[in-house]
């Protein structure tokens, strides 16, 4: 099968590294020449332009770019496919862009794989992304079959792990265990930042360990990623932040009043809920 990459970051790469071992035909398109003379001399793809016009023959097209340039893109892609070419996304947010893209191209499904690093770019790309990770589809009423089989086959050939919903639906799910989590660490790292003195400030920077490595990592990433989280997931992502606000607000008293007993109860359930949540 010749399968077309719009987009030659961490996802597109990676994806075209685990397409090209299982024997498709991979074309890439990227916005920088230079992008795409790596992702072809890493192997990430066989072929790779800054034409659209390379994505011509493709049977599916995975659109890899940033949230933000997905629909505009797609609007470009239009001209050069043919009305049978199936086309998904990845991006994190779901509903706008089905909203947009559906009604125009019929052979659309929405998808988002679950799978990522902090690192961005080609060069970031690696073989084995999506194993075992979840990856969502959100096919509506009006999807094709043939499209949904297509997509689904290629998924599980990435050894990833299919959940289909509406696409509200992931947007309201991802508001709290992706995006709120990169807001919490973002605003965990500006807090520790906010230290007055420089050499407590300097020994806190020393003696920081795996505890703060993990909860502040997502905070570290792509700043353009978690804008894009803000600006097209922003209903679902400020109830989730007013909803932390208020459990925050509630541990805050329960330290100021000294309450150790419901303090100890609160940690003990958010301990037992979290098997639910991560392995």
């Amino acid at each position: 099968m010749k399968i077309g990459i719009l987009g030659l970051g961490l996802i597109g790469g990676s994806l075209g590294y685990d397409l090209r071992s299982q024997g498709h035909h991979v074309v890439g398109v990227s916005r920088k020449q230079t992008t795409c003379k790596t992702a072809v001399t890493l192997g990430s793809v066989d072929e790779a332009n800054i034409n659209l016009s390379l994505l011509a023959d493709t049977e599916v097209v995975f659109i890899c770019t940033p949230i933000g340039l997905i629909v505009p893109q797609m609007a470009q892609l239009i001209k050069h496919l043919s009305s049978n070419t199936i086309v998904t996304d990845v991006g994190s947010v779901k509903a706008p862009i089905v909203k947009a893209i559906a009604p125009t191209w019929e052979n659309f499904i929405g998808g988002h794989p679950m799978a990522g690093t902090a690192d961005s770019g080609i060069e970031a790309a690696q073989k084995n992304l999506f194993v075992d990770r979840p990856y969502v589809l959100t096919p509506d009423d009006t999807t094709p079959k043939r499209a949904i089989t297509v997509v689904e086959e290629i998924v599980r050939s990435l050894g990833a792990n299919i959940y289909y919903c509406q696409p509200e639906q992931h947007d309201r799910a991802v508001s709290w265990i992706s995006h709120l989590p990169v807001m919490v660490s973002a605003s965990l790292i500006a807090t520790c930042l906010s230290e007055t003195d420089p050499e407590v400030l300097q020994l806190a920077q020393n003696l920081a360990s795996s505890g703060f490595r993990d909860t502040s990592r997502v905070g570290g990433g792509n700043p353009e990623l978690g804008v894009m989280m803000a600006q097209y997931n922003r209903q679902a992502l400020l109830s989730s932040l007013q909803q932390y606000r208020h459990q925050l607000d509630e541990i805050i008293n329960l330290i100021e009043q000294e309450n150790w007993t419901d303090l100890t109860a609160k940690l003990q359930s958010t301990q037992q809920a979290r098997p639910n949540f991560v392995d």
